[in-house]
C-alpha cells in the first residue's frame, strides 16, 4: 500500500535507503498514520538484504516539529492507553540496521525523540532540538526524558524538559546529542557520506556492533561485556569475518556479502 506521509527510496545510493517524512504543511508533525507508515517501512527495509544503512530525514524547515497535538487534545488516559501509540515506537527502536537521522530545522517533542531513537544524528546549522511538552501541560512520552538524559546528562536534560527551551545545532553538538553540524545545503549529503562509510562494512558485523552499543545503556558493565563477547564470538561463524581478515592479510579491500 502506498504511504501517504512518508517517501521511501530503498536504493537512494548503493546499499543505502532513504526515508523522508512528508507532511510539509504540518512541519512533519508525527500523527498515528505517519508513525505506522514509518514503522512498516523500517520493518521492510530491515528485511531487504540490499539495504545496509537507513537515513531518515524531513525537509530543510523541519525534521519533525512534534507530535500531532490535534489527535491527542481531547483524549483521556484510557483513550491514550487503548491507542497504545508507543508500541509503534518500540518497534521502530528495534530496527536492526544502522539508522541515521539527517536533521534540519525543527526537531521538537516527538521529533527530537524520533531523532534520538536513531543511532546517529547529522544536523544542519539551522537545526533546533527541544522537548517543549511541558508548555502544553504534559511531558515527553516517547523516550525524551530517558534518551536525552543519557545523551547530555541529568542537569541539562532537566533544564530542557522542565523549561521547554530549544537548543541550537551547535549546542547539541557541544553537549553530545549530535554527531556533526554542517551547512544546511550539506546536511543530507553529509548523512549520506556517513551512511556510505558504514555501508562498506560487513552488514552482519555492523548490526551486532549496534546491538552491543545499545545494550550498554540497559545493562551493568559486566553484563555488557558478556553480551559484547558473545557477539564477537558469533561473528567468527560468518563468511564476512573470513573475507575481512583475509583481505587485511592480503592488503586488499574486502568484499563483504552479508553472509
Amino acid at each position: 500500500m502506498q504511504a501517504e506521509f512518508i517517501t521511501v527510496t530503498p536504493q537512494y545510493r548503493k546499499h543505502i535507503a532513504l526515508i523522508a517524512l512528508n507532511r510539509p504543511k504540518e512541519l512533519n508533525a508525527l500523527n498515528l498514520q505517519l508513525m505506522g507508515e514509518l514503522r512498516d517501512a523500517l520493518v521492510a527495509l530491515d528485511e531487504d538484504d540490499e539495504v545496509r544503512v537507513i537515513v531518515l530525514t524531513g525537509n530543510e524547515r523541519a525534521f519533525a516539529a512534534g507530535a500531532d497535538i490535534k489527535q491527542m487534545a481531547g483524549k483521556g488516559a484510557i483513550d491514550m492507553a487503548k491507542v497504545d501509540q508507543f508500541s509503534t515506537w518500540d518497534k521502530i527502536k528495534r530496527t536492526k540496521k544502522p539508522l541515521i537521522a539527517a536533521v534540519s530545522g525543527f526537531a521538537l517533542g516527538g521529533g527530537c525523540e524520533l531523532a534520538m531513537t536513531c543511532d546517529m544524528i547529522v544536523a544542519s546549522e539551522t537545526a533546533q532540538f527541544g522537548q517543549p511538552e511541558i508548555k502544553i501541560g504534559v511531558m515527553p512520552g516517547a523516550g525524551g526524558t530517558q534518551r536525552l538524559t543519557r545523551a547530555i546528562g541529568k542537569a541539562r536534560a532537566m533544564e530542557l524538559v522542565l523549561t521547554g527551551k530549544f537548543i541550537s545545532a551547535q549546542e547539541a553538538l557541544n553537549w553530545g546529542l549530535v554527531n556533526r553540524v554542517v551547512p544546511v545545503e550539506m546536511y543530507l549529503q553529509s548523512a549520506m557520506e556517513l551512511a556510505a562509510e558504514i555501508a562498506q562494512m560487513s552488514p552482519i558485523a555492523t548490526q551486532m556492533a549496534k546491538e552491543s552499543v545499545n545494550h550498554a545503556y540497559e545493562s551493568s558493565l559486566s553484563e555488557g561485556l558478556y553480551f559484547e563477547r558473545k557477539n564477537f564470538y558469533l561473528l567468527f561463524a560468518s563468511e564476512d569475518q573470513k573475507e575481512g581478515m583475509n583481505a587485511f592479510i592480503e592488503k586488499r579491500q574486502p568484499d563483504f556479502k552479508g553472509k
